[in-house]
This record gives structure tokens, sequence and C-alpha cells, in this order.
């Protein structure tokens, strides 16, 4: 079994299935959500060796992943939230049967490297961080990104949205992360797994246990997966 750098909170790992004596190669379209990237990169590139097939993939939120597969987006196999996942089954866009629970991710606080690291301790805490910081980054609940909405809801409820609402930075996709990165934000807040890969940022910790959310991700197979079996091989727990 495969897993993801062991500093991501992950419940599982996705493990490379390959079908070494297949009769030809097929073409999997895999559309799947940010925060399962490391985790889709880290297992494709083998399962492409091992079995020959080639795999096309495709990033976006959760949010805009769904509307196109509602609307009729071709694909293989698609690694989104399992309430997601769910839903799709239940429209019969995702194969019955076929969800396969992968991994379950924290919220952490990135910053740029070699900037001073703030106290996230504590829910206090991290809210006097978020209002010190010149400018706080997330994920744009619009989007449809999982973080984006769960960030924008918790920075209601503590009270501080309003306080932050000249100095927020909205990111419509892809990784908080590379904002700060660039010097666009100088707090971001985002899921752990896409806040590690990024370079030139450091993850300042998990968002305090009080506060913590955790999105579960699982894969699910087409109903009208070109290759069924292929698609479940690069899948398999």
């Amino acid at each position: 079994m495969r897993r993801v750098d062991p500093r991501v909170v992950l419940t599982a790992a996705m493990a490379v299935g390959v079908f070494a004596n297949a009769a030809g190669a097929a073409e999997l379209k895999v559309l799947h959500a940010g925060a399962s990237t490391e985790l889709v990169q880290a297992v494709v590139p083998e399962f492409e060796k091992q079995s020959g097939h080639k795999v096309e993939r495709k990033r976006d939120t959760v949010g805009a992943l769904t509307k196109l597969i509602e609307g009729g987006e071709p694909f293989d196999l698609c690694v989104l939230t399992t309430a997601a996942i769910d839903e799709l089954i239940k429209k019969g866009k995702v194969a019955a049967g076929s969800r396969t629970d992968l991994v379950k991710v924290g919220v952490g606080v990135v910053v740029k490297q070699g900037a001073p690291r703030p106290d996230i301790a504590t829910v206090d805490a991290f809210k006097q961080a978020v209002l010190d910081a010149s400018s706080v980054a997330y994920i744009d609940p619009g989007a449809g990104g999982s973080s984006g909405i769960y960030v924008a809801q918790l920075l209601e409820r503590l009270g501080v949205a309003d306080a932050l609402q000249s100095k927020t930075v909205l990111v419509p996709g892809g990784a908080v992360a590379e904002y700060v990165a660039r010097g666009e934000a100088e707090l971001g807040i985002h899921q752990i797994s896409e806040i590690l890969p990024v370079k030139g940022t450091v993850l300042v910790g998990p968002l305090p246990k009080e506060i913590q959310n955790y999105t579960a991700y699982a894969a699910g197979i087409s109903a009208s997966a070109r290759d069924r079996d292929a698609a479940k091989a690069l899948m398999t727990l």
C-alpha cells in the first residue's frame, strides 16, 4: 500500500492495482478534487508504467467537478468527497457499489518560508493570528471547494469575518499556498494535503482540534466508464 506524506492526516491510502496481462492499453480520464492531488500524483505514474494504460487527469474543486459530471462530462474515475460520490451514485453518474474510501484530510495554516510563524495552538490564538495578518487567503466558497466553504463558515462563527473582509484573498481554485508563496497573501488556510507540496511555504500546523474539520474523499467509477476493469485497478485498495 502506498501512503502519502505521513504529515497529512490520512485514514487510508490508495494502492496501485494493475492488470499486467491486459489485452490492450486503456485511456482513462480521472477527475479529482484538489485535496487529492498529491495522492493521485503518487499513484498514477506507477500505474501507467506497470499497466501500460494512460491516464488523463483533470483537477478542480469538488463543486465544479460535480457540475461537470452532472452535465455529462465523460470520465472513467472520479475522486471527490464521499458525500459528492454518494450523490452522483443516486443520480446514476457513478456506478453503484463502486465507491472506495481513500483519505481524510484536515485543514491547516500556511505562511511563506522564512516568515514568522503565528501561534495557532488555541482557538483564541488562531483568531488573533488571522486578525493580525495583513491578508488571509482561502478558497472562494463560490467555487465549490470544500475547505473554502468550511473556512468561510468558521470565520463567521468565530466573529472575525467582517474584520477580515477588506484583507481576504479568495482563491478561485488550486492551491492557496501558491498565493502565499508568491507573496499575494501573508497567511493561508487550506487543506493540509494541498499545503505540503508547495515549495517556498511552511505548514504552521493544523487548526486547533476544537475547530478542525476533516473532509473524507473517495473514488468512484463512472457508470459509463470505457474500461471499468482498468478504472477499478487504479483505485484498488
